[in-house]
């Protein structure tokens, strides 16, 4: 594509930038417009996945047909079959009448399946049997139907990994996958940032009535450096919160660190960007608040690794206490000054007895073992998190989800899971 259909492009859709990968994107979406090849748009949550199906329609001899954008995620499993693919009346409690699927609806038209990996596995065989041979059934019904329907998928899940992993079927991944479109994430778009904030700053001025901020050097050097694990999702939240809450138009670097979250601590912190994925030994991460719940049970985990080693030594015979939680004590194994306070200064009394003290007793011993060996689960910590925000939404099942950050599926799942229904 030459560099002025490129830009007519990006002016039509509003994309703003010109990274080469990002315009390698926009070039391998017009061209595979023109076919009904299925596609396969892959980026990190925020960056912009929901333009690319628009462009492929709008390119496609289906442009006069219907558009629908379907987020999976959004909508609970035991009602996605009769969204996609439609119910008979009475085929389930509930079903007074007989209803259209996004499938017959779109006929002659595009599907965008936003979310795609959120799909359970049985509505995945349905989805697999639409995309070999244009037919599918109603919920209730044994009537076979035929659609000719155009389906994009977005995702920004670790495909590969929810493979291996039996979260998503291998033959329908090779058959959405028939093209590939990868999104770059913000971080890796290079002076695009600047763009795009500019761009932001200029639209809220607009909308606000009030004139554009602008970045002095040093934090338009700050914003080149941060990781934006959000994308451009995050980078347009920011700019409208500065364009709103700040009198000084010409935004400083110390102003913008107040708005960046961690920018502070971001090398003491590790950062988990892209996908909703994480790594962390074995397991895996559907969020990024699971990755917390995980760092909080790792750092439990430690501290009662820290009350065994303290009793190993207490065990072996007179010990005085002022001298075992020291940082001289436990400083090769836990120099962090924060681990060292929370030593010095136990949340739990210890019993008023003559120092030095002597482990003498075996139900001591075993008393002290039992506390040692205290500790919560992730999943404790995560039904206790649902359960709350259930309650401060009064059951409200998508006000939940929005507070925890997770999609509407994955609550239901879980609340299924720890029996919260």
């Amino acid at each position: 594509m030459i560099n002025t259909e490129l830009q007519q492009v990006k002016q039509r859709f509003g994309i703003i930038g010109s990274e080469p990968a990002l315009d390698r994107a926009i070039d391998v979406a017009v061209q595979v417009a023109a076919t009904d090849l299925s596609v396969l748009i892959t980026g990190e949550s925020g960056v912009g996945k929901e333009r690319f199906p628009q462009i492929i329609h709008q390119y496609s001899v289906r442009k006069h047909g219907q558009y629908i954008a379907v987020n999976c995620g959004a909508i609970p499993e035991g009602t996605i079959d009769s969204e996609l693919f439609g119910h008979e009346k009475g085929s389930f409690t509930g079903a007074v009448s007989d209803r259209k699927g996004y499938f017959e609806v779109a006929d002659k038209g595009t599907i965008f399946l936003d979310e795609v990996g959120e799909l359970p596995l049985t509505t995945q065989v349905r989805l697999l049997r639409v995309l070999e041979a244009g037919e599918f059934i109603k919920v209730g019904s044994s009537k076979v139907q035929k659609t000719d329907v155009r389906v994009v998928a977005a995702t920004n899940m670790d495909m590969p990994r929810a493979i291996a992993e039996g979260r998503f079927r291998e033959d329908l991944f090779y058959r959405l996958n028939s093209v590939p479109i990868v999104i770059p994430p913000l971080r890796d778009r290079g002076n695009d940032i600047v763009l795009l904030f500019r761009k932001f700053a200029v639209d809220f001025a607009d909308k606000y009535r009030m004139p554009a901020v602008k970045l002095t050097p040093e934090a338009t050097q700050l914003l080149l450096t941060y990781p934006w694990p959000g994308n451009v999702r995050q980078l347009k939240n920011i700019t409208e919160q500065i364009s709103v809450l700040e009198q000084n138009r010409e935004i400083s670097k110390e102003t913008l660190l107040r708005y960046l979250p961690s920018a502070n601590n971001m090398e003491r912190l590790p950062v988990f960007v892209g996908s909703q994925s994480g790594h962390s030994g074995d397991k895996s991460f559907n969020s990024e608040r699971e990755i917390l719940y995980q760092v909080l049970f790792d750092m439990k985990k430690d501290m009662d690794d820290l009350k065994k080693l303290v009793h190993d030594i207490m065990s072996k015979g007179n010990v005085d206490m002022s001298t075992v939680a020291t940082p001289d004590t436990i400083h090769n194994i836990y120099p962090n000054d924060d681990i060292q306070t929370i030593v010095q200064q136990p949340q739990h009394p210890q019993p008023q007895q003559q120092s030095p003290l002597k482990m003498s007793s075996q139900k001591d011993i075993q008393d002290t073992e039992e506390y040692v060996e205290e500790s919560f689960s992730l999943e404790d910590v995560e039904r206790d998190m649902i359960k709350k925000a259930l309650e401060r939404h009064n059951n409200r099942r998508k006000y939940a989800a929005q507070d925890l950050k997770i999609s509407e599926r994955t609550l239901y799942r879980k609340i299924k899971e720890y029996g919260l229904e």
